[in-house]
């Protein structure tokens, strides 16, 4: 599926660094706000992913793993920030290993705090910045057997909103754009967990688990998330802060 580019954006002059952008959603941002001029940085705990995007779209690759605090901190301020990079552990709380709580937690909490601290200052110098962190319909609701990110993504929603209510006064808005499941890597690879789990065939988690709750039965397309990305970064989404973006074909209207 292609989706077109429908966002009228020009980021000529503007710098963007996303995380987790070898694969999936953060390859999507990467690749649409470089199309529209942005100077990518795109980083990931991957070194040849990152290259290979950085190659593919004129930017920049900086490998970096997020659960390191200093690698965290050494990475470049930017005008757009998005924070993507994550993973997935699916597991009952009584056998949910702690130490794959605690990775999750840095990767997908704490480097966007230490992500945005870097940032602020350069985006209030400007007077102008735009944070999006992709976070999930998991940064709403829950569901059974992903402590771990469920609790990381409403870490991220309470975060992403004093960033927005802080940066208000400094032309910076700080959003959430929260998807169902998308079509990506971290996805397929929740499949055998999710078989296993809930005793079903794996060809079946998509239909019976994953799309169970959606009205409109179909993976997200990475590019669908980048589009909206796109949008909040453009002059008619600049009163748009402290704000959820739900893209998930209804499955949080029930």
């Amino acid at each position: 599926m292609t989706t077109a580019r429908v966002v009228d954006l020009d980021l000529t002059g503007r710098t963007a660094l996303v995380t987790g952008a070898g694969s999936g959603i953060g390859r999507a941002c990467a690749e649409r706000l470089a199309a529209a001029g942005a100077e990518v940085v795109a980083v990931d705990i991957d070194e040849r992913s990152a290259k290979e995007v950085a190659a593919a779209i004129g930017g920049r690759a900086v490998p970096a793993d997020l659960s390191d605090p200093g690698a965290v901190d050494a990475l470049p301020a930017a005008d757009i920030l998005v924070n993507n990079a994550g993973l997935q552990v699916v597991a009952p709380l009584p056998d949910f290993p702690a130490d794959k709580f605690t990775l999750i937690q840095r990767v997908m909490v704490e480097a966007p705090f230490r992500l945005i601290k870097t940032a602020l200052p350069h985006m209030y110098e400007r007077g102008w910045g735009r944070i999006v962190n992709i976070s999930s319909v998991h940064g709403l609701i829950a569901s059974p057997y992903k402590a771990a990110y469920v609790t990381a993504k409403h870490g991220l929603e309470g975060l992403s909103k004093v960033t927005a209510l802080e940066g208000a006064a400094h032309g910076v808005t700080s959003n959430c754009v929260n998807p169902a499941f998308v079509r990506t890597p971290l996805v397929d690879r929740q499949i055998a967990d999710q078989a296993q789990i809930n005793g079903i065939e794996e060809a079946d988690v998509i239909e019976k688990i994953m799309l169970q709750r959606a009205a409109i039965r179909r993976l997200i397309e990475p590019e669908q998330v980048a589009e909206i990305v796109a949008y909040l970064c453009s002059p008619p989404a600049s009163l748009i802060t402290g704000s959820s973006i739900v893209i998930d074909g209804g499955w949080t209207a029930h």
